[in-house]
């Protein structure tokens, strides 16, 4: 062989190479960023649900996806620097757990898909243009948390005939939180019930706010946030103290010692959330997958609780109950 031929024989068998290696390594897996609300501690139920779900749908993790987990501690600041670093990070799919991580996901990126397990209202929070088409790049599951608020306030007056006078407790730095708050209090004046309202933005705010109530009240209601979800056990320490009758949107405030929650099972949302990015990771855009709307909402009473303020709950109200915790 001649040795121009050799050379050019070797350089390009030299350019061949890094293709043959590139086709021998195995494909980049798909990526989540779980933007998570609260902590691990908070949410492990609805994130082992998700996960449950993904492994289902063929998703296992490690093996045919990758889940990067971060927790914004309830914290606004955090939900804001997490979704950005997703950005960096060119994740396939943003989990946003939550009203406010959506909105931190969509501030951050127009083109990596949301989806969302939990809005309050994600129309009138700004999330999506429509239920039905909800534009953009994102999408998820409504809880329909400012429409029960009603709901909740007639179980709690079935319980406490003598209702008069209620506080709502709200982060009025979380959006679906002052919209629960403002269809609690149109919900109160339908039923003559006068209410004082006690807004908290951060931990610190809590402890005053409940102090401010002795004595003034008949119950309490707590709109759905993760702030109060990451107090759940302060405020139900001193609702049992002040012996007030307690209301939330959730189950896991009534398992730690409070009275009722009413709401959407959070779980099963999760689970439905994974079908959503299971559909975009195979190609659906976010834009056309309509949000959808709870199936399960449960009833649960504490009557641990219930015996400890000296409230008998009617066996009307404890047959609708889904769980009695005793």
């Amino acid at each position: 062989m001649k040795r121009r031929e050799f050379i050019t024989l070797l350089g390009g068998a030299a350019a061949a190479w890094p293709l043959a290696a590139r086709a021998q390594q195995p494909a980049k897996l798909p990526t989540i960023g779980y933007l998570g609300l609260g902590t691990l501690a908070t949410e492990s139920q609805r994130m082992a649900a998700f996960v449950q779900r993904l492994r289902e749908l063929g998703w296992v993790e490690g093996r045919t996806i990758i889940i990067d987990y971060r927790w914004a501690e309830g914290r606004s600041e955090s939900m804001a620097e997490i979704a950005a670093e997703f950005v960096r990070l060119k994740v396939d799919v943003v989990f946003a757990a939550g009203t406010e991580p959506a909105l931190a996901a969509k501030k951050a990126t127009a083109l990596i898909p949301i989806v969302f397990p939990l809005a309050a209202d994600p129309v009138g929070a700004g999330m999506v243009a429509s239920l039905a088409r909800p534009g953009a790049n994102i999408t998820g599951l409504s809880t329909l948390a400012t429409d029960l608020a009603a709901k909740r306030l007639e179980i709690l007056r079935d319980v406490f005939p003598g209702l008069d006078r209620m506080a709502i407790m709200a982060n009025v730095g979380g959006p679906g939180a002052v919209l629960e708050m403002r269809e609690f209090q149109e919900a109160a004046r339908t039923l003559r019930l006068e209410v004082i309202p006690l807004e908290i933005r951060r931990t610190e705010d809590i402890a005053p706010a409940l102090e401010s109530l002795k004595g003034r009240v008949d119950a309490l209601y707590v709109a759905g946030d993760p702030l109060a979800n990451l107090n759940r056990v302060r405020i139900n320490t001193f609702a049992l103290v002040a012996r007030l009758p307690t209301m939330y949107v959730q189950r896991e405030f009534v398992e730690a010692g409070g009275l009722m929650s009413y709401g959407p099972n959070f779980p099963n949302m999760f689970r439905r959330a994974a079908d959503y990015v299971d559909k975009i990771l195979r190609g659906a855009k976010p834009a056309e997958l309509p949000v959808e709307q709870p199936t399960k909402f449960d009833l649960v009473i504490n009557l641990v609780t219930a015996r400890a303020l000296g409230l008998t709950v009617p066996p009307t109200v404890l047959a609708r109950a889904d769980e009695v915790i005793e």
